[in-house]
């Protein structure tokens, strides 16, 4: 398993994560360490865009990966660039795995933005897809700092929201393709429990 360290990510704190549930993941920016790995972590901080610069040369690998149905955890814009489009950068494209955009809040003035802090996921039992990632993690809290969501024109791909002035999706599976907006490394026993999920899908 290998966390993909491509510049932007949050790396530290999810090779922590893993750690503390007895898993010893890779960290590596060798594309033929990833090539050649069971499962990848995509972190991602920061903007869309430099997000998607800095993934340039990871692209076939990743498709590769996804292409041979093996498990890939998304975590924050490594969520969000998996669809086609954000607004935060209009001229990036995502890696198109799955039809859709990212969007910005727009909020009443009650609801700060970006959305950060703990806030109660509800997991959607009604998804056509893969839920086993959140399995034990039904209404717990989870910690989140992001300013945009996703928005899928497939809703079956939504396999968790929150409530945030609105329904927002923040997870979403399908095969052993799995990812998530908040973080899950950052979010105690719950979060945790994710990732032992996660370790159980290789």
């Amino acid at each position: 398993m290998t966390i993909i360290d491509y510049g932007s990510g949050n790396i530290l704190s999810i090779y922590n994560g893993f750690k503390k549930i007895g898993m010893e993941v890779n960290v590596s920016d060798d594309i033929r360490v990833i090539a050649n790995s069971d499962a990848i972590i995509l972190p991602g901080v920061g903007a869309f865009g430099a997000v998607m610069n800095n993934l340039v040369n990871y692209r076939q690998v990743l498709y590769e990966h996804i292409k041979d149905d093996k498990p890939l955890l998304g975590i924050c814009l490594g969520l969000q660039v998996l669809f086609t489009d954000s607004e935060e950068s209009p001229d990036a494209e995502g890696l198109n795995i799955f039809n859709g955009s990212v969007k910005r809040f727009n909020l009443p003035n009650e609801y700060k933005i970006p959305h950060m802090g703990w806030n109660q996921i509800r997991v959607n039992d009604t998804s056509l897809n893969n839920t086993s990632l959140l399995d034990n993690v039904d209404n717990e809290y989870m910690y989140f700092v992001h300013s945009y969501y996703i928005e899928p024109e497939d809703k079956n791909l939504i396999t968790a929201t929150c409530d945030y002035g609105m329904d927002v999706p923040v997870a979403i599976g399908k095969d052993n393709l799995h990812a998530l907006q908040f973080h899950p490394e950052k979010s105690g026993k719950a979060g945790l429990e994710i990732l032992k999920n996660f370790v159980d899908t290789i």
